[in-house]
Order: structure tokens, then sequence, then C-alpha cells
């Protein structure tokens, strides 16, 4: 699809553990899949929700580009063409 294969569950804070779900580390983006959107889960309560602002601020002082997909939208033409756009645009 005109991508490199991303690096699944990448340590990029060790102290917090911090992981991204998928990360082009060359590039510096990051994709994040945000499950329980409407069941509630963690990424949506308070504390997981500050939690994750916390996580995504580290790494954009890091110089990380982080992408937000929903679980459905992992594997479509419109999540491969927001990293690509990401990346500049280039078709590594």
């Amino acid at each position: 699809m005109g991508l490199p294969a991303p690096v699944a569950e990448l340590q990029f804070e060790p102290l917090r553990r911090w992981r991204f779900d998928f990360s082009w580390p060359e590039a510096k983006i990051a994709l994040e899949v945000e499950g329980g959107i409407w069941s509630g889960g963690r990424h949506t309560r308070g504390k997981g929700f500050i939690g994750d602002m916390a996580k995504y601020n580290h790494a954009a002082r890091l110089g990380w580009r982080v992408l937000r997909v929903q679980p459905k939208e992992l594997m479509t033409l419109a999540t491969v063409q927001l990293v690509k756009e990401s990346k500049g645009g280039t078709n590594e």
C-alpha cells in the first residue's frame, strides 16, 4: 500500500512504559487505535483520557506526530493516506 511495515508496540518512553500501537520511527509518526469509544472504555473515562493526554503531549515534545483512529478505521485506505500525508506525501 506504499508504506513500510510499521513497528508494533514501540516503547518510546521507558520510565512511564508508554508505547505506540503502531509507529514509523524513521518518520516519527505514531498511530494510536482508540478502542472503547462507545462502550465507556479506558480511553474515554476521566483517568484514562487524562493519561492519554499526558502520553500524547510527551510524544509531541519529543517530536512525534501522533495520529488517532478508531479500530474500524485501522485497515482502510483512508488511514494509509493519512499516514502518507503525515510523512510529507512520500510513498516510501
